[in-house]
C-alpha cells in the first residue's frame, strides 16, 4: 500500500511540473496576436500628450518574420526582433514614412525601444519593455 501511495504521489508531481514547464515554455507567446499601444514612457520631461498629441505610438510582433511594426506616434516603422525567455532586443528600425510630426515623441520612441534588453507583461495585462531593471515604455492591449 506504501508503494502504491509513492507511484501515485511521484506520477501527480511529474504531471504537474510537466504542466508547468510547458506553460512558461509558452512565457513568449503573450506578446504576439495582438497589437500594443504606448501608455507610458520614461524619460521625457515633456507630458505624454505632449509628446503625441494626434496619435499614440503603437507595436505589434510578427513571431513568424521576427519583427516588429507599427507606428511611432506619427510615421510607420518596423525593426527586426530577437526574444529569448524574456530577453527582448531590437535592431535597427528600417526605412518608415517621412511626416512631418508634432510633439517630438517619435524619436523619444525609437531611442528607447533601441534601449529595451527585456520584457514583462503585469498582472494586469500590459507590456512592459524594460532596459536593464527599469520599465521603460507601458503598452496596453488595442480593442480589436
Amino acid at each position: 500500500m506504501k508503494n502504491y501511495i509513492i507511484a501515485i504521489l511521484s506520477i501527480s508531481t511529474l504531471l504537474f511540473n510537466s504542466c508547468m514547464a510547458s506553460k512558461d515554455s509558452k512565457g513568449d507567446a503573450g506578446i504576439y496576436g495582438t497589437t500594443w499601444e504606448l501608455e507610458y514612457i520614461s524619460g521625457p520631461r515633456i507630458a505624454f500628450e505632449g509628446l503625441y498629441p494626434n496619435k499614440k505610438p503603437q507595436l505589434t510582433f510578427d513571431e513568424k518574420e521576427k519583427n516588429a511594426y507599427g507606428n511611432n506616434g506619427c510615421n510607420g516603422y518596423s525593426a527586426p526582433f530577437t526574444l529569448s525567455g524574456k530577453s527582448l532586443t531590437f535592431g535597427e528600425p528600417g526605412p518608415s514614412t517621412m511626416m512631418f510630426c508634432e510633439g517630438g515623441g517619435e524619436q523619444q520612441f525609437l531611442q528607447q525601444i533601441k534601449k529595451t534588453t527585456s520584457y514583462s507583461i503585469d498582472k494586469d495585462g500590459k507590456l512592459n519593455l524594460i532596459m536593464v531593471d527599469v520599465p521603460m515604455m507601458r503598452f496596453k492591449k488595442v480593442a480589436k
